[in-house]
């Protein structure tokens, strides 16, 4: 909100800054949360519904933005300064309802009755593996150990990775998408190019969420996002070598879909097989700094000297989703060796341990 208040370099950059600090949380926070609340088999359903915000955002942010922009100059304001403020106080009071609304957990929401808090808590607890045991979790006592345990871990790094190159290109996407719909030469008219920029997200709002629902019903998660980044693969290598407008806006629908629908299943992935609160806070927050890392590469990819056809920029995101396939396919491969050790009986030490490495716990691939 305060960006619209701006006068200086200086002031942008402070409040850009506490912009930062303010948001870094929300995501790995927001996955830490929903692990709290839901079984493993339904965290994917719930952080896809949870993550088509951002498609759905992409779809209808720039048209608020449009709206917006119309009411100045104002009371002294340019057009673009209430865009930041109208919706920086959208988002204030979002906060507040959330403050407000939303429980710490199941065992405090006062929507439920009381049977229903029991039930909920005991169906976390009779989760595979003791997994979700709220009981258990809320006796743990901060340690290092465990904080050390999340940052050594190979899943982590795999999925941290192939996350930071999916959104990659997720986050380029909004580049470069308005100049091929410009390129297509259907209106001149701002407003409905903006208007044409929604389809690609709109076809990959359903999309996230069907793929998340399957991923949940065969309690897979890698399996998915082999399915689906190569539908972005293709996207993008027939978008950097072909000249037709119509086509090149054809693969953006299909490199929004395989992006946006694999996000959700690489996010819930950790904390499906993180167990321990302080070793689940850390990887979901180690794999969220790694991957917002992306915003870099989207920045520098896509200059704009290099429109309308982009093809460095979509060079470097195409073998960056090939790394993220590959990534997801070593991790499955080391998830399913894991399993096999622990019923070899190589982890028996850890046995009522509680926490992933118990020979009971089963990695979910």
């Amino acid at each position: 909100m305060c960006l619209g208040f701006i006068r200086s370099f200086g002031s942008f950059a402070a409040v850009r800054a506490l912009l930062g600090i303010a948001e870094g949380g929300l995501f790995p926070g927001i996955v830490l949360y929903l692990s709290s609340m839901y079984t493993r088999g339904e965290l994917a359903l719930r952080i896809g519904i949870f993550y088509t915000a951002a498609s759905l955002s992409g779809a209808f942010g720039g048209l608020l933005a449009r709206g917006l922009s119309a009411i100045g100059p104002r009371g002294g304001l340019e057009g673009w300064r209430w865009i930041f403020i109208v919706e920086g106080l959208l988002t204030v009071v979002s906060g507040l309802i959330a403050f407000i609304w939303l429980p710490n957990g199941v065992a405090s929401a006062k929507f439920l009755t009381t049977e229903e808090r029991d039930f909920a808590s005991q169906r976390l607890a009779n989760d595979n593996g003791g997994r979700f045991n709220p009981a258990l979790e809320a006796e743990e006592a901060f340690k290092w150990s465990e904080v050390r345990r999340g940052l050594f871990n190979v899943q982590v790094w795999l999925t941290s990775t192939a996350y930071f190159a999916m959104l990659s290109g997720v986050y380029s996407f909004g580049l470069f998408l308005p100049t091929i719909v410009n390129s297509l030469q259907i209106t001149t008219n701002a407003n409905k190019v903006q208007l044409w920029t929604v389809i690609p997200y709109a076809v990959a709002t359903p999309t996230t969420v069907a793929v998340a629902l399957i991923s949940d019903r065969i309690k897979l998660r890698g399996l998915p996002m082999l399915v689906m980044l190569p539908v972005s693969i293709a996207g993008y290598a027939t978008i950097a070598h072909v000249q037709s407008a119509s086509v090149r806006f054809g693969m953006t629908c299909l490199m929004a879909m395989g992006m946006y629908s694999s996000v959700p299943c690489v996010l819930v992935w950790n904390a499906n097989n993180s167990a321990g609160h302080y070793k689940r806070a850390t990887t979901s927050a180690l794999q969220l700094a790694v991957a917002n890392c992306g915003g870099f590469v989207a920045t520098f990819a896509y200059p704009n000297k290099e429109g309308p056809v982009y093809l460095k920029g979509h060079s470097i995101i195409l073998g960056l989703l090939c790394y993220a396939w590959l990534a997801v396919l070593v991790n499955v491969l080391w998830l399913s060796k894991v399993n096999r050790d622990k019923k070899a009986g190589k982890y028996d030490q850890y046995a009522g341990c509680g926490d992933d490495r118990d020979p009971e716990f089963k990695m979910i691939l």
